[in-house]
């Protein structure tokens, strides 16, 4: 499988380029900005783009939405409930002086369990809510890689001051749907470097060495 990591935008977001290699078909993950470095990866990797996937609607996540779909004719998927926030990129991302841009409405939503194929790759949705009511994961379970969005960091978790934030439910979530992968699962967080799921059982200090 194809898969590589790009930070953009000013707060360096996580953007996630991955593809079957067999196939050539691939998704975008959390595209926040800088679309045409995006892109320029795409056409490194002889890319079809199929899908673009927000983990979660904040708008350094969401940014570079309008710009991929409109080069790749790719269809969009964020869960329901956070839909709400790709209208209100901009106005957001205002409040902390950061330029932004927003996205257009979903094609489809993203769902707990639900499996997306692409080529001969698949991807399980998990919806670990609690940065934001619909923040989600993505497990790669042959490859052992799962992309956490915002729920999951190294050493950390995802804020859960922003409206739509629950610390109960974050961490619930992250003991339910994360940490009961195999511990050689690599994470791929939002932000930062990658870790695995074993060494945050251990060393992370919000998780309480579960």
């Amino acid at each position: 499988m194809i898969f590589e990591v790009l930070p953009v935008g000013p707060l360096a977001a996580n953007c996630f380029v991955v593809g079957c290699e067999d196939t050539r078909e691939g998704i975008v993950v959390d595209p926040g900005a800088e679309t045409g470095k995006i892109l320029a990866v795409v056409k490194r990797h002889g890319l079809q783009v199929k899908t673009v996937i927000n983990t979660h609607g904040h708008f350094d996540h969401v940014g570079g939405n309008g710009g991929l779909l409109d080069a790749t004719g790719a269809t969009l998927y964020i869960h329901e409930r956070d839909e709400r926030y790709l209208s209100r990129a901009v106005e957001t991302a205002a409040m902390y002086g950061i330029p932004a841009t927003n996205s257009p409405p979903p094609d489809g939503y993203l769902e707990d369990g639900m499996e997306l194929l692409f080529g001969g790759c698949t991807l399980r949705v998990l919806h670990t809510p609690g940065h934001t009511p619909g923040g989600c994961c993505l497990y790669f379970a042959e490859q052992g890689i799962v992309i956490t969005g915002d729920t999951l960091f190294a050493d950390s978790v995802g804020r859960t001051d922003l409206p739509g934030g629950s610390h109960e439910t974050l961490i619930g979530a992250i003991r339910e749907k994360l940490l009961v992968l195999p511990e050689g699962t690599t994470v791929y967080p939002g932000h930062g470097p990658s870790t695995t799921i074993g060494r945050e059982k251990r060393h992370n200090p919000y998780l309480g060495g579960s």
